[in-house]
C-alpha cells in the first residue's frame, strides 16, 4: 500500500534526531512539507539540510512559553497551517518515587505533557475548522505498564496517552484523529548515548543485541527507527481514517499489555 502525505503540512517536535528525525524523513518522502522543532539550532539545520527543501528548521525551547509563543507566529508566517502534529519531545528521566524532587517532577511534566497541551490548544483548533487532522502523542510502553523506579517519565507518559485520548473525543467530529504510538526498545539516540558512555569496547550492534536479549523482547531485536515512522506515517495518512483514540504499541511485542 502506498502511503500519500502529498499537500500536508507536518510539525514534529524532538526533530534533530531520533524517531523524530526518522518520521520527518519518512514524511517528506510521502511528499509532506516538515516543521523541525527542538532546541538545538546546528542539529536542526543539518537535520533539515538532510532532508531537502521539504524540511523547515524552527528552534525553539518548547519547556518555555514565551518561545512558543514566538514559534507559534514563526510557523504561521513562514511555513503555514499545521495539518498534522507530533508531539514527540521527551526524555526517559527515571527514578525512585521517593527521591524524584518535585523539580524533576516538574521539568518532566513540562516537556513530555504541558508542551503537547499547549501544541494541541493551537494546532486543533484549524484543523477543526478545515475539517482535517492528525495528531499522535508519542509516549512509551510505560505509558500502558509502569514498572517500579520508573517515575517520572512512566506517570508523565501514562497523562500524554490518557491526553490523546481525550483530544480524540473532541476531534472526531470535526474528521481530527488523535492517538497515541508507544514505543519499546527501539534504536535511537538515547541509546547511542548510553553505548558511548558505556565505552567497553561492545560495539553497537552487540549492545544492541544484549539489550534486546535482557530486555526479553519476543522478535529479539531492537527496532529500527524507520519501523517505527512507518507506522507513524500511517496514522497520519488518508489509509487510517477510521483510527482514532488508540493507543499503538510498536514494540516488538514486549509489552505486558495490548
Amino acid at each position: 500500500m502506498e502511503i500519500s502525505l502529498k499537500g500536508r503540512n507536518a510539525l514534529i517536535t524532538g526533530a534533530s534526531q531520533g524517531l523524530g528525525r526518522a518520521m520527518a524523513e519518512r514524511f517528506a518522502s510521502s511528499g509532506a512539507r516538515v516543521a523541525l522543532v527542538a532546541r538545538s539550532k546546528e542539529n536542526l539545520d543539518e537535520a533539515a539540510a538532510a532532508i531537502g527543501d521539504a524540511a523547515m528548521a524552527f528552534p525553539c525551547d518548547i519547556t518555555d512559553t514565551d518561545q512558543l509563543t514566538q514559534l507559534y507566529k514563526d510557523v504561521e508566517q513562514k511555513f503555514g497551517n499545521v495539518d498534522i502534529l507530533i508531539n514527540n519531545a521527551g526524555s526517559s528521566r527515571r527514578g525512585s518515587f521517593l527521591e524524584v524532587t518535585d523539580q524533576d517532577w516538574q521539568e518532566d511534566l513540562d516537556l513530555k505533557l504541558f508542551a503537547a497541551i499547549r501544541f494541541g490548544r493551537h494546532y486543533m483548533p484549524g484543523m477543526m475548522e478545515r475539517k482535517w487532522g492528525r495528531v499522535i502523542n508519542v509516549v512509551s510502553t510505560a505509558a500502558k505498564a509502569q514498572p517500579g523506579g520508573s517515575v517520572p517519565t512512566s506517570v508523565t507518559r501514562a497523562a500524554g496517552m490518557a491526553l490523546a485520548k481525550v483530544m480524540s473525543k473532541e476531534g472526531a467530529p470535526h474528521n481530527v484523529l488523535v492517538n497515541a504510538l508507544l514505543v519499546g526498545k527501539i534504536d535511537s539516540e538515547q541509546w547511542a548515548k548510553r553505548w558511548r558512555a558505556q565505552n567497553d569496547g561492545t560495539s553497537y550492534q552487540s549492545f544492541l543485541d544484549d539489550m534486546a536479549k535482557e530486555s526479553g523482547v519476543p522478535l529479539g531485536r531492537i527496532g529500527e527507527s524507520d519501523e517505527f515512522a512507518r507506522m507513524a506515517c500511517f496514522l497520519v495518512s488518508d489509509a487510517a481514517s477510521y483510527i482514532t483514540g488508540c493507543a499503538v504499541n510498536v514494540d516488538g511485542g514486549m509489552s505486558p499489555v495490548v
